[in-house]
């Protein structure tokens, strides 16, 4: 099975106006759809907001779904659907389901002849699922029959966001190498990258898989338990399990998209405080000043390809679990391993921040 690339991300959440608030208007993204009449009817409310070509799914944990409202008690406002978008669902259905995935719902196609949607549900990762997705002539639909598009959103694709990069997930202490075997074998996955990584007196452990075009890529962590417990235990602790800690969005401006996102009132991860001084030194010139990378907050990384630049935001999230990052890439393909230790050095302060605060 050959996976094209995201097709969208679906999180379910207890408040949709306040969710469809902040991917918004905060970090631009679009009301491209909803609720198609008959799901209204039914007691089902959905969202789809849409920026580049990343399509957000934003499904409403009703009396009417019980799926959503289970996974929001359980878990909080998440990620519980990454969709992949395929050439033909019933065969790719088929294959992964034979090399391992648990089937969750059998291929359904919704429109009709050259314009129709073909989708499947397999298992991923805790209570993420994986959608399988065929799209044949439908344009800017999303899903025929479910989601109405708004008029003037059909094949609109614009913003300062632009492809999903990647997920980053957060596994149980022993599920990491299982879970990158699972991709490899269900879904074709490779690992490019591994890491240890130590921040105090905790350590991570990273591994990153991805297709072998480049676009599909998970980052997966796991704590090491022969340190003090840190991020990622308090993760799987407020989560109550696995699931997506970051959705990290690329743009082609990481400079404009962050002071417009900071103008909206997003507050962004602060670097380590000495991070800028040799950064030059050890990088060579950039493409963005070090300058203007100190007074953003930008992390800088560089791999045989080319250079990385990338931030995350703070997490509003009532339980701190789920945040995004911004990631523009000029050539480079890899990870940069100091930028990991950096976000969670970040990350830690902002915990200690807010243990003093409670």
């Amino acid at each position: 099975m050959r996976i094209q690339g995201f097709d969208h991300v679906e999180c379910y959440v207890g408040d949709l106006e306040a969710s469809v608030a902040v991917l918004c208007g905060a970090f631009g993204f679009r009301v491209a759809g909803r609720e198609s009449p008959d799901a209204a009817a039914a007691g089902l409310r959905s969202m789809l907001l849409r920026q580049g070509q990343v399509d957000v799914l934003l499904t409403c944990a009703t009396p009417a779904d019980r799926a959503a409202s289970q996974y929001v008690q359980r878990h909080g406002d998440g990620v519980t659907v990454i969709g992949f978008r395929v050439d033909d669902v019933r065969q790719a259905f088929s294959e992964v389901v034979a090399a391992g995935a648990t089937p969750l719902g059998s291929p359904v196609f919704a429109g009709t002849g050259e314009h129709s949607v073909g989708t499947a549900l397999v298992s991923g990762f805790g209570d993420v699922a994986h959608r399988l997705v065929q799209r044949t002539g439908l344009g800017g639909e999303f899903a025929a029959g479910s989601i109405e598009m708004t008029r003037d959103e059909r094949g609109v694709r614009r913003g300062l966001l632009e492809t999903l990069d990647h997920v980053a997930a957060c596994l149980p202490a022993g599920q990491l190498d299982a879970t990158v075997r699972y991709y490899h074998d269900v879904f074709g996955l490779t690992q490019i990258f591994d890491e240890r990584i130590e921040v105090g007196g905790q350590a991570m452990l990273s591994k990153v898989v991805q297709d072998r075009a480049g676009s599909v890529t998970f980052t997966l962590i796991e704590p090491d338990l022969s340190r003090d417990p840190g991020q990622i235990d308090e993760f799987l602790q407020a989560h109550d399990g696995a699931g997506v800690q970051h959705l990290a969005f690329k743009t082609a401006d990481i400079a404009g998209a962050v002071r417009a996102i900071s103008a909206r009132g997003v507050e962004f991860l602060a670097a380590p405080a000495d991070y800028y001084r040799a950064l030059e030194a050890r990088l060579g010139a950039l493409a963005i000043p070090v300058p203007v990378l100190r007074e953003l907050n930008v992390l800088a990384d560089r791999d045989r390809w080319g250079q990385m630049f990338q931030i995350f935001a703070r997490s509003t999230h009532e339980r701190r679990t789920l945040f995004f990052e911004l990631i523009e890439r000029q050539g480079a393909l890899t990870f940069g391993s100091r930028n990991i230790k950096a976000l969670y050095e970040a990350l830690e302060s902002e915990r200690a921040e807010t243990s003093q605060l409670t």
